[in-house]
């Protein structure tokens, strides 16, 4: 018996065909509302495929209370993809569709949708006795290049520790709202950078469209939830703290840059806001950061004594968390500094970050533009927004680490 597929995963067995032998990577695309699935399904159907079989799984989603407009483009989508599927020959590759309309509204949206497909994913690699095999999350308006599948199919292989990891990323910056899209681009990645910047260890981006997660691993943490937006964040925050996490730079996806509502937030969102204001995007100020750093280069030392010195923004937000508890707590679980380390930083974890980061811009440093931010972190006033993004892209293509414990 398998605990995780008995107790919390989706109920109900999708696929009923065993797959095929030696299957290490099934790709999971919940697909709602989508009028253009097809440019990514022969995106994908154009990589250079591995050598062992890979599966491909599409969630056509949507909720009991969707529109007949609605209803009607999904059942278009589903359409389409099957008149395509019955009409090719495929070798190392198999492509799979779920129906799953009718989702409670409560709960139907894109948490559910890859929940759905990732546990179906895991009944399938268990029918194969592959705990191993990658579980890799995309999006329906989502392309690749054509090492996408080889590239991450290579570095699984090459490094068998690694759990998890986050997929490099650019959208189209040559096309129409180009520039909404550069400046949501450049705050997703300014504000990675500024956490490393910061001396952060779990700065790692969490876009729904560009991470993988090994099927055993998925399991031991809860598997994915319900959250309608920001679903990514919340999972991959799960996996980071606890180490072999890394990121894949050798290949990238290329989300769609498009206005979107199906969201209550992302980049659809952010662009649509943008538009209407007819201003810049703001961010957070990178004076943030450097509190956040004086804190965290403390952070080895808190073993045997108490923080000294700390910036206000900091002090304020410990003070609120009841830090001296806290750390009072980690100690006395801790036998050696490096185990203290890491667990104060499965404490002060993405979230932990994310809400010091509110905190101190509510308090102390107000946003400002995202051009401006950008520029101060890197120290290079003299480029322009698209000119940062293209810097910012560069220095995380070269990145590529991983965070152990």
């Amino acid at each position: 018996m398998n605990l995780y597929l008995e107790r919390y995963a989706y109920p109900q067995q999708q696929l009923h065909s065993m797959p095929a032998a030696g299957t290490e990577l099934i790709i999971v695309i919940p697909c709602y509302k989508e009028k253009a699935l097809m440019k990514t399904i022969s995106s994908l159907r154009n990589c250079t495929l591995p050598s062992h079989h890979t599966e491909v799984i599409i969630v056509f989603n949507g909720s009991d209370n969707d529109s007949e407009e609605i209803n009607k483009i999904n059942k278009d989508s589903i359409g389409e993809f099957e008149r395509w599927v019955s009409t090719q020959e495929f070798k190392n590759i198999t492509f799979h569709s779920i129906c799953c309309f009718e989702l409670p509204r409560k709960h139907a949206g894109v948490g559910l949708a890859r929940k759905i497909g990732m546990d179906e994913a895991v009944r399938r690699f268990e029918m194969l006795g592959n705990k191993n095999g990658v579980i890799l999350c995309t999006d329906a308006d989502t392309l690749f290049p054509k090492n996408y599948l080889i590239e991450i199919s290579n570095y699984f292989f090459a490094q068998p520790k690694i759990q998890a990891c986050s997929i490099h990323y650019e959208h189209p910056i040559d096309q129409e709202n180009s520039e909404e899209i550069i400046a949501y681009e450049l705050h997703l990645r300014y504000y990675i950078e500024a956490l490393r910047h910061a001396g952060h260890p779990h700065a790692y981006h969490t876009i729904g469209s560009s991470m993988a997660v090994r099927s055993l691993a998925y399991q031991q943490h809860g598997g994915m939830n319900k959250r309608k937006a920001g679903e990514d964040f919340y999972f991959l925050h799960k996996l980071i703290p606890n180490g072999n996490f890394g990121e894949i730079t050798r290949t990238h996806t290329i989300p769609s840059p498009r206005l979107s509502d199906r969201v209550p937030f992302g980049t659809g969102k952010a662009m649509n806001d943008q538009i209407k204001q007819e201003t810049e995007l703001l961010t957070y100020h990178p004076k943030i950061f450097d509190d956040l750093k004086l804190f965290l280069q403390q952070i080895p030392s808190l073993y045997t004594q108490d923080a000294k010195q700390l910036p206000d923004s900091v002090a304020l937000f410990l003070n609120e968390q009841y830090f001296t508890e806290i750390v009072n707590n980690i100690r006395r679980h801790s036998s050696s500094a490096s185990i203290f380390t890491n667990r104060f930083y499965r404490w002060f974890n993405g979230f932990k970050v994310l809400k010091y980061t509110h905190l101190a811009r509510d308090c102390f440093y107000p946003n400002i533009t995202i051009s401006t931010a950008a520029a101060m972190l890197i120290e290079e006033k003299e480029l322009n927004t698209k000119e940062l993004l293209l810097y910012y892209r560069e220095i995380q293509k070269r990145h590529s680490a991983h965070w152990s414990t």
